[in-house]
């Protein structure tokens, strides 16, 4: 007779897994999990990835190694340091000169550059890093995210010509800004930093200056002032606009509507925003009334610029007319082009919902432009967008003016900067408590991947309806 054993008995088909097979199967399975969000929602995907990018410069930048004098920077400036420099805004609430160590300033430009590439692409790029792939409705929202500059089967090529494309701007900008700062007696390797971190900076329309003083000592330096304005102007157009310059030139005929809008449009408000500020201010004795034509008509041209999400300052944005803030509010909110660095709710939408209020005044069914129709649904979206960012500003002026107690002008110039991801700032960010500078971080976030994946979102939510109720007109007015 056998005897039983006692033991407790490893069933056969068990075997403890490898570390290298753990690891395979940990990296298959994110792989999967991120591909199922890429092709399921790839606007929770843009969200999750900035926020992730947020988190990870936060970490570094809240290091003892990130600040000029060696310790840890308390988590709400680091993290609204880190926060302002992936969403390309430029606000600051310590100085980035003085608070941080070359480590530091380093981490902000690399920040800068990788938010400047946007939500969506980034998103998209790490799905195809990932998962080597894209699903139909992941290549929809690239795609998308790039205003249909391609064929659906191009957006791998289409993501790397903009990442290209940055690389030459900002370059070609370094190598003009470069020689300018040694002839002004810096050091060769802090002309060339110097000259590397405004190119990033201007073309992805950041704000941040690697000097204590900004931009203030070279207000009448055109060899300076000039390259800055071209490459937040060039920033502010958006990749789509850039890429048909690219292939088709200066041919009006040959570009889509979407470039022709958007061209359009920036140059109005360059033009109007110009003659308005230079208009207000040419008797301020505290920003421009000292100065000579050419130096006015500069300043009226580079702060023109830099509202609309640039965020490079000649003059103390407190000492400028109420009425001169009130317009710099305005074209902060109108922002620049989509898909580009700029913030703001984009020039194209106010382009359509103008063309909609002026077919309306017309009588027109169809909103119409250029030999095009456009839409009902992209109506719906512009729509959307402003009430979207109209409601982030006023709740968050709301917040604010509770937490600061400061004037509603500055507040109101604060939350919009913040939302419209331009920088420009009168100091009450750097005079908050830590409440009030959480307030402004949420704010930033939102403002930078807010209303871009909600336009993304709703332009692809389009469902099938069999039934149409009975309409009715309610007055309107």
């Amino acid at each position: 007779m056998t005897q039983r054993q006692s033991g407790p008995r490893t069933p056969a088909s068990w075997h403890p897994a490898a570390p290298e097979h753990e690891g395979l199967w940990m990296l298959a399975r994110l792989r999967d999990f991120i591909d199922d969000i890429a092709n399921t929602s790839p606007a929770r995907l843009a969200l999750t990835v900035f926020a992730a990018v947020c988190l990870v410069f936060t970490f570094i930048l809240s290091l003892p190694a990130s600040s000029a004098t060696g310790t840890a920077t308390p988590l709400h400036q680091a993290m609204f340091t880190a926060v302002s420099a992936v969403c390309v805004t430029g606000l600051t609430v310590v100085s980035t000169a003085a608070h941080w160590s070359f480590f530091g300033q380093l981490i902000i430009l690399i920040g800068i550059f990788v938010g400047g590439l946007g939500t969506l692409t980034l998103a998209s790029l790490l799905a195809l890093m990932v998962s080597k792939r894209l699903g139909v409705r992941g290549k929809l929202i690239a795609q998308e995210a790039m205003n249909n500059a391609g064929r659906l089967g191009e957006v791998g090529t289409l993501l790397r010509i903009v990442i290209t494309t940055s690389v030459v701007i900002e370059g070609a900008l370094a190598l003009v800004l470069i020689p300018r700062f040694m002839t002004l007696g810096e050091p060769f390797w802090q002309s060339v930093w110097h000259g590397i971190f405004y190119s990033i900076s201007s073309f992805n329309n950041a704000g941040f200056t690697p000097h204590s003083d900004g931009i203030v000592p070279y207000e009448t330096d055109l060899w300076i002032l000039v390259p800055l304005m071209l490459g937040v102007f060039l920033g502010s157009l958006g990749f789509p606009v850039v890429m048909v310059l690219q292939q088709n030139g200066l041919n009006w005929k040959k570009w889509n509507l979407h470039t022709k809008l958007t061209i359009q449009v920036s140059f109005i408000l360059l033009f109007a925003g110009t003659f308005l500020w230079g208009l207000m201010e040419w008797d301020n004795v505290r920003t421009i009334a000292h100065m000579d034509l050419g130096d006015k008509v500069t300043h009226s041209l580079f702060a023109s610029v830099m509202t609309r999400s640039g965020g490079f300052n000649l003059v103390d944005q407190n000492h400028m007319e109420s009425t001169t803030m009130l317009l710099t509010d305005a074209l902060m909110f109108a922002g620049g082009g989509s898909a580009s660095t700029a913030g703001g709710i984009k020039v194209t939408t106010i382009a359509v919902m103008f063309l909609a209020i002026v077919a309306e005044a017309r009588g027109d069914a169809d909103v119409k432009v250029y030999g095009r129709t456009i839409p009902q649904g992209a109506m719906r979206v512009a729509i959307s967008v402003i009430v979207a960012g109209a409601t982030l500003v006023s709740v968050s002026a709301f917040l604010l003016l509770q937490i600061s107690g400061a004037s509603l002008d500055r507040v109101l110039f604060e939350t919009i900067s913040a939302f419209a991801t331009v920088g420009l700032s009168t100091n009450l960010a750097a005079e908050l408590p830590p409440s009030g500078v959480y307030v402004l971080t949420a704010l930033m976030f939102a403002g930078r991947v807010g209303t871009v994946t909600l336009a993304a979102g709703l332009a692809l939510r389009q469902r099938s309806q069999l039934y149409h109720y009975p309409e009715e007109r309610p007055i309107i007015g």
